[in-house]
């Protein structure tokens, strides 16, 4: 929490004549820290204090709007300087009316009597209706409210409302409110940053439950095969990128896998990735597969993207219910790795490999019939994963890298999430660091 805002009764010293007021000329270095807070020290944003003063406008004049029926008869608006000895410029405004046009970005403070009645409201109906006008009126100044003497509970719930501080009409002296326009203009700036931290923290949050909701829930019940996925985005604080993935099983006991990437990184194509997922789900349910199922998607995204240049790569696989055989479709996309037990791992064929979505209208995507046998390990995985570098050089690892790396981890013995997690940290060591694009990777074992 902030420290409180000084009152004019702490500060004995000046009241009790122990120690000078400031002069127009201004006082000196020390002097002018010490005049920060009543310790000497001036808060942090966490609320803490510092021994040593920093203060953010103490390269720039202060500008100070006085609203009161009579500034012209005030005796505490001469002689005002800032921390650094600089006057501080004063405005003022016998009515909220003028306050409206004199309240320009360049004011720092607000010093407002509280006496002054609010547009539309009687002092019956609310005694602190002015604050609250000028409140709404001028949400990112600091604010002061001028009360009069020993009315301390009216002052105490205008602070409570939103004012910085509150002061007595007729105790005040220039040196006083010189302190207090800095106290007020520094905690408003500690409370603004302190509310931009939470709202960033909380959109975060929602951000993250947003991300979080969108990824795939497999749909395999009913189904003897295993399922494990890894999804790493290359955005920076990101929980979802532009690859996608699903894997859904169908009343006739056919398992539908797919895996895709849309060209980019950023939120829009995050978003033109779960939207092409979701719609292969539907389609796949409705009983769409092979070359019909991704001219459909082609459309989805046609009418989806931003972009006529935006593409998305794609490869589908449909395993027959006995989990021997399978149908592969791919479009533009790498093709899968098979690996099975006293076989090295090597990538299903990719001969017929039509080409990405949203690239050619019209175009057609041949579906390859593939033999799996009794066991296998099947890996659909998106170009992350095989793009990044060796080393300090330009080398990538490329699918025969990745395929040679799999069949090591494989003969290993790893399987499932285990070959998946020292599959993508392995990739991202190679590298030297983390990865820049967005990587997914998903694995079918059928395992007798």
């Amino acid at each position: 929490m902030p420290v409180p805002i000084p009152r004019q009764r702490a500060i004995p010293a000046v009241e009790s004549g122990q120690a000078q007021a400031a002069s127009p000329r201004g006082g000196s270095a020390e002097e002018s820290a010490k005049d920060a807070s009543p310790t000497g020290r001036t808060p942090d944003t966490a609320g803490n204090t510092t021994d040593k003063v920093e203060n953010n406008t103490a390269h720039t004049n202060l500008t100070l709007l006085l609203i009161e029926d009579d500034p012209a008869g005030s005796m505490i608006v001469p002689d005002m300087l800032d921390q650094a000895g600089k006057p501080i410029r004063v405005r003022t405004a016998r009515n909220l009316t003028e306050a409206g046009r004199l309240l320009t970005d360049d004011v720092h403070c607000i010093l407002l009597d509280l006496a002054l009645p609010a547009p539309g409201h009687s002092d019956s109906e609310d005694e602190l209706a002015v604050l609250r006008h000028v409140l709404e009126l001028a949400p990112r100044h600091a604010v002061l409210a001028l009360t009069a003497s020993g009315d301390a509970e009216r002052g105490a719930e205008a602070v409570r409302v939103g004012a910085q501080d509150y002061l007595f009409r007729d105790e005040l002296d220039g040196r006083l409110l010189s302190r207090a326009i800095r106290y007020a203009v520094e905690r408003k700036r500690s409370e603004s940053a302190e509310r931009r931290l939470a709202e960033g923290r909380l959109r975060a949050q929602e951000n993250r439950r947003l991300e979080r909701g969108l990824l795939p829930t497999p749909l395999l019940e009913g189904s003897s095969l295993r399922f494990a996925a890894r999804y790493r985005p290359g955005r920076s604080r990101a929980l979802l990128g532009g690859d996608f993935y699903d894997v859904v099983r169908t009343p006739d006991g056919t398992v539908h896998a797919m895996i895709g990437d849309v060209c980019g990184h950023g939120p829009d194509e995050a978003a033109l990735g779960v939207e092409l997922r979701i719609a292969w789900r539907a389609l796949t349910l409705a009983g769409l597969c092979g070359d019909q199922l991704l001219g459909t998607l082609q459309q989805v995204l046609e009418h989806e993207r931003a972009d006529d240049e935006i593409f998305a790569t794609l490869c589908t696989v449909d395993i027959a219910p006995d989990g021997r055989r399978a149908g592969l479709c791919l479009a533009g996309h790498p093709s899968p790795l098979l690996a099975r037990p006293g076989k090295p791992a090597r990538l299903l064929p990719y001969d017929n490999n039509g080409p990405a979505l949203g690239l050619l209208p019209g175009a057609r995507w041949p579906r390859m019939q593939v033999e799996l046998g009794a066991e296998w390990s099947l890996m659909l995985y998106t170009d992350g994963l095989i793009e990044g570098h060796i080393g300090q050089g330009r080398e990538r690892l490329g699918q025969d890298g990745m395929t040679e790396m799999v069949r090591r981890q494989f003969a290993e013995g790893l399987r499932g999430e285990q070959l998946l997690r020292a599959a993508v940290n392995e990739v991202r060591d190679l590298n030297g660091g983390e990865l820049t694009d967005d990587v997914a990777v998903l694995l079918l074992e059928r395992v007798p």
